[in-house]
Formats: structure tokens, C-alpha cells, sequence
């Protein structure tokens, strides 16, 4: 069984710094003193902080991209703030969440392709219907992975399997109990093995950059609604990867790095799991039921794996939205990251009104959730 084993970041400065640093005209230079060949040799290497760029050297496709992103971040976040700014000078309070989401225009939200969205149902003992996952695939960040899972729900793999873990404040998992000659067979058109995809180059991706600094990571934003960590110096690209925020769905692996390939599935269901980025492949984000996968109980056995005599919530089926017909598609719609009723939520939550006491002035990646909205017909998901 496969096992989980201030609003400009100093990164942001500094990188604008650099970018804009050219070599200046050389000053009439005094006499020096006489330096020793110890001292030259140390002077002769000079400790430079990873990715940084000095001047007279051009910034690497990574470098720029992150520049471009933060420059992007910086003006929505400037539009915002003028907005509210303006609000309070004619005597109103800053626009609540709600407000902001019901007057979003059409073209702020995102519509999934629905051959990328999963409609998972679970059965559980605390209610007569099945509980009701949607999950989108992120073919940008794990391309074969989300092709073979695509590939195991196109072939059934999913149905009648269960729920095999649930530890608290960390992760549900759900797959084939069995190993060995018991366990079920992949579909023809399923992988067996695949590489791992922890990371994808920086540049040419469509960040939506935070002006905040996480912590985990140099960078940090969004794409397409995906919550995204980089480094733009760790190669000459950059690289990004999928965060462990709240709902992310990874493939549980084992010691190898490449032993996952989709047909076991976790979804974080407590704090952010960040340690395990870079770590493990993630596939996609729970948009809408991790409620359900958050509720179920805790497994006894260790890292919350379920004994033999504990009940499983069983996996009903799992299909692909795009299969669905029509009569019973949901339209799902995710909040573009880069419109004005994005920037506008951003600046919300980082100067709280009303209730609030303290306003905190920032948000960090996994608080900040990009919106979703289910609707008809049936709108099988929720809330």
C-alpha cells in the first residue's frame, strides 16, 4: 500500500532591486591601501545569496517571470486599494466577501473544462444520500498523472473501493485495500507507472503572484485557482509547484519517488501540509465536498489507517463531469485570479472591518481559497 511518507515580500524587493541594478560609471578611484593575498583571495569570491542578481547580469527566464508576476500582483493590488480608498472618502465601509462575489461579473469567473473535473460519492453512515466530492485535475502541473486518472475513472477503478485512512488534522486517502495477486486491476488504458511530477518550470506560467512572502517558498500565488509555490533561481527556468493548502489532492507514493500513479488519492483535510511539497505529486484541489472527507472518522491504526474490524466509507463511483449528460452537469465556476473582484476579496481580508478588532494587513496562500460556485441544473455538489 502506497503510504504519504509588510505587503512587498524582501524577496520581492530584492528582486526588483536587482532587476533594475546596471554597473555604474567608474569614480575616480584613491589610492588603497596594500591588501593582503589572504584577503584578496577571500574579496576574490564574494557570498552571494541564492538567485540573486548582481548587477551588470541579465535576470533568467525564471527571474522575469517572477518580476512580471509581482509587477501584476502590485497593480491590482494598487487598483484595490485605491477603491477602497475611495469608498471611505465618500463615507462607506469596504465591501463584505458577499458582496464582492454577487457582483462579480461573468467574465471574473473560470469555467473547468469538464473532462479535468472528478465527481466522486461516498457512502457514509451519517446520511441516506451519497456524499458528493468534485475535484479538479491540474494537467498543467501533473499531466500524466491527470491523464491516468482520468483513465482509471473512465474504466471504473474508483467504484467500490474505499476510504483506507483518516488522520487528524493531516490527510484522508482513499483506494484499493489489497496489494498483491488481491488487489483490482487497472484499466487497459491506465499506467502502471509513471514518473514523478513534483515540479514544472516557472517560466511561461500564468501566475497570479501574492505580494506577500509565505515562507515556504520564495514566491507564492495562483493558477487557475490552484495554489502555487516557486523559486524562480532554482534553475534557470524557475520552478513552481502545487501547495498542500486545505483540499489539495495528491497521489500517495512509497519510497520510490515514481511509485505513484494515481490509483491512490489523498485530500489534506486539516492544517496545510507544506512539508510535504516537492514531495509528493499533486494532482488537483477538492472545489467542492471536503466537508465530507473532513467529517469521516478517525482510523486507529498508524497515521490513521483503518483496522480490519473499523468500517470504510465505501467509494460508490467516480465520473468525469464531461461524461455526465447534460440533463444532470452542474456548471462549476472558479474565480479568476486575476480580475478586479479577486484583488478587491484580497484587500478584504487583509484589513478587516466590522467584528474585527485587529486587522491583520496580510493573507498567506492556503487563507486565501479562490471562491467556487456550483450551479444547475441539479447542481449535484455543495454547499
Amino acid at each position: 500500500m502506497k503510504h504519504l511518507s509588510p505587503l512587498l515580500s524582501s524577496f520581492a524587493l530584492g528582486l526588483a532591486v536587482a532587476l533594475c541594478a546596471v554597473p555604474a560609471e567608474a569614480a575616480p578611484a584613491k589610492k588603497k591601501p596594500a591588501v593582503s593575498k589572504t584577503a584578496k583571495k577571500k574579496a576574490a569570491k564574494p557570498k552571494v545569496a541564492p538567485g540573486a542578481i548582481t548587477a551588470g547580469h541579465e535576470a533568467s527566464p525564471g527571474m522575469k517571470a517572477a518580476a512580471a508576476a509581482l509587477a501584476l500582483a502590485a497593480a491590482g493590488d494598487a487598483s484595490a486599494t485605491q477603491a477602497a480608498q475611495a469608498l471611505k472618502l465618500a463615507g462607506n465601509t469596504p465591501r463584505a466577501a458577499a458582496d464582492i462575489l454577487n457582483t462579480a461579473p461573468p467574465e471574473a469567473w473560470r469555467e473547468p473544462d469538464p473532462s479535468h473535473l472528478v465527481l466522486m460519492e461516498f457512502k457514509l453512515a451519517t446520511q441516506p444520500e451519497p456524499a458528493q466530492v468534485l475535484m479538479e485535475l491540474a494537467p498543467q502541473f501533473a499531466p500524466q498523472h491527470a491523464a491516468n486518472i482520468r483513465a482509471l475513472v473512465r474504466g471504473g477503478y474508483f467504484n467500490g473501493l474505499s476510504v483506507l485512512r483518516v488522520q487528524d488534522n493531516f490527510v484522508t486517502q482513499w483506494g484499493d485495500p489489497n496489494e498483491g495477486p488481491t488487489a483490482k486491476a487497472l484499466p487497459a488504458e491506465a499506467q502502471a507507472k509513471l514518473p514523478a511530477e513534483f515540479d514544472v518550470a516557472l517560466a511561461g506560467l500564468p501566475l497570479h503572484a501574492l505580494a506577500e512572502n509565505d515562507g515556504w517558498a520564495p514566491l507564492s500565488g495562483f493558477v487557475d485557482g490552484f495554489a502555487v509555490a516557486a523559486d524562480p533561481a532554482r534553475t534557470p527556468q524557475g520552478r513552481a509547484w502545487l501547495a498542500h493548502c486545505y483540499g489539495a489532492v495528491g497521489a500517495g507514493r512509497g519510497n520510490e519517488i515514481d511509485s505513484s500513479n494515481g490509483s491512490s488519492l489523498y485530500a489534506i483535510v486539516g492544517q496545510p501540509a507544506r512539508s510535504l511539497d516537492l514531495n509528493i505529486t499533486v494532482v488537483g484541489r477538492v472545489l467542492k465536498g471536503i466537508e465530507h472527507l473532513a467529517a469521516l472518522p478517525r482510523g486507529s491504526g498508524n497515521m490513521g489507517f483503518y483496522g480490519a474490524a473499523e468500517a470504510k466509507a465505501p467509494l460508490m463511483r467516480a465520473r468525469l463531469l464531461a461524461d455526465l449528460p447534460a440533463a444532470e452537469r452542474p456548471t462549476v465556476k472558479v474565480l479568476r485570479t486575476d480580475s478586479a473582484a479577486w484583488f478587491e476579496l484580497l484587500q478584504s481580508r487583509r484589513h478587516r472591518g466590522g467584528w474585527f478588532v485587529y486587522s491583520p494587513g496580510r493573507v498567506d496562500l492556503c487563507s486565501a481559497a479562490v471562491p467556487v460556485r456550483v450551479q444547475g441544473p441539479g447542481a449535484p455538489v455543495g454547499p
